[in-house]
């Protein structure tokens, strides 16, 4: 089960010519943890999107957005009404950053 966060990461290592062997390490992982991380087998820890991104020379936002989005589709997989659940949840979402930027303001 490939994972579009997976699957970035491999396309940028690989344009970038590095090794699982070279990267894993950086991440305190062995090859093998991160091979199934690029399947979609495992999931990297949020915390080291920054690093990753800091090695793959990518902005830390393109990465954690893919990974987001795949924790997203993990959770609503087979839901018939998870595209109506997304859409309640981004509302509430862009209401709680109006409140958050209104509340800033003042």
């Amino acid at each position: 089960m490939a994972t579009q966060f997976g699957e970035k990461v491999r396309e940028l290592r690989e344009q970038q010519h590095l090794y699982l062997r070279q990267v894993a390490p950086l991440l305190e992982m062995d090859t093998a943890q991160l091979s199934k991380i690029e399947k979609g087998l495992r999931q990297l820890k949020r915390e080291q999107i920054t690093i990753l991104a800091d090695i793959l020379k990518v902005e830390k936002d393109e990465l954690l957005t893919l990974w987001v989005a795949d924790q997203i589709i993990d959770v609503t997989s087979g839901e018939d009404v998870a595209l109506k659940a997304m859409q309640v949840a981004e509302k509430e979402i862009i209401s709680n950053r109006k409140k958050k930027d209104n509340s800033g303001n003042k």
